[in-house]
């Protein structure tokens, strides 16, 4: 969907387990390698708690699909974000990126 407009962006997080330990260019690195990633991956933040960076505490007060707000449960949490800058929709971690309800979300907000 690159060329209706759709970029997806990466926050790797080291709060879960400590599955992002490495350095930016580490967790690149790795995430091209192992997942053959090639969209761009920001430098790593806190998503919950006092440090929680600016973004997440705007994104957590975003709802799920069960109208439920709040922290970040883990890793693969994804936000759609529509092209007038509001938050679409949230989908947890256990939804998978190509999942009928996020591609149907993804069309449902993208010009044509």
């Amino acid at each position: 969907y690159a060329d209706r407009g759709l970029t997806v962006i990466g926050f790797p997080c080291n709060q879960f387990m400590g599955q992002e330990p490495g350095t930016a260019e580490e967790i690149q690195t790795f995430c091209a390698t192992t997942y053959g990633v090639t969209f761009p991956l920001l430098a790593k933040a806190d998503v919950n708690g006092e440090n929680r960076h600016p973004l997440y505490a705007e994104l957590t007060q975003a709802a799920d699909a069960n109208g439920e707000a709040g922290d970040i449960q883990w890793n693969f949490e994804k936000f759609l974000i529509a092209p007038d800058g509001k938050i679409a929709n949230r989908f947890r971690p256990r939804t998978e990126p190509d999942a009928p309800e996020v591609i149907e979300a993804i069309q449902a907000v993208l010009p044509n």
